[in-house]
């Protein structure tokens, strides 16, 4: 990657994620009918936008915190807690996105994990719930011994890459989903092989989301980027217990 600002990188970043979040809401208000609680198809658009803001835009935000110039200095341990924080709330949004579409298509009478789409969503989820509780109880919590927490730390990066990207496939490909099911022949004015105005935006939506996620990935993996350890002296503090 090419020698660039972290703060206006991280500008350009925010205002990506805010994109996501303004698109798939316009795109759910104006299209599909807006939100509610209440079993029906305004129910399901609670879940793209969840979905959306919690394990993509929030999950990307708490990948992103050790990246921050303000991070490295000082102690590390307020900066663990703003990052167990973030992806606390993503998987908070994310378990209310699958309660709202579940809870649709059960009173729909629409089954349930029959697509890839729901199958990599679900997995998912489950995969991040694991990687929580793993990363707290390794670094929040004063059990864990020092070498556990270094033979671990790479894992724990690993996979929160890996999650990420797991997260943009399965928005992505439930966009898709949304607008064939939506836009397919026979159930609307201008089908979806026909591109209209609904089509185009969702795709915009998915394009948006791909990119705002591959450059969360880009700024993860710059190595100017990323906060020293040698001089850190709570790199492997608790939450929980003296410094080492």
């Amino acid at each position: 990657m090419p020698d660039l600002p972290f703060l206006p990188f991280c500008t350009l970043l925010g205002s990506l994620g805010l994109g996501c979040v303004a698109f798939v809401s316009a795109w759910c208000q104006y299209w599909r009918g807006g939100f509610a609680w209440d079993g029906s198809a305004r129910m399901f658009n609670w879940h793209p936008l969840l979905m959306v803001t919690g394990m993509v835009v929030l999950y990307g935000a708490a990948a992103l915190v050790y990246r921050l110039p303000a991070a490295w200095r000082g102690p590390k341990l307020p900066w663990k807690m703003l990052h167990g924080m973030l992806a606390l709330t993503a998987f908070i949004l994310a378990v209310l996105g699958l309660v709202a579409v579940f809870s649709f298509h059960n009173a729909s009478g629409t089954p349930n994990m029959y697509s890839l789409h729901s199958w990599l969503g679900l997995a998912t989820v489950l995969l991040f719930s694991c990687q929580w509780v793993a990363g707290f109880g390794a670094f929040l919590l004063p059990y864990a011994p020092v070498w556990l927490r270094a033979l671990y730390k790479p894992v724990h990066v690993f996979f929160g890459s890996t999650i990420l990207m797991l997260s943009m496939a399965s928005c992505v490909s439930g966009i898709n989903e949304k607008l064939f099911f939506s836009l397919k022949n026979g159930t609307a004015t201008v089908p979806y092989k026909l591109l209209p105005p609904e089509a185009v935006f969702a795709n915009v939506l998915g394009l948006l989301i791909i990119l705002f996620g591959v450059l969360v990935l880009c700024a993860l993996a710059k190595p100017s980027w990323k906060r020293p350890e040698a001089d850190s002296l709570d790199t492997h503090q608790p939450l929980l217990g003296a410094e080492h």
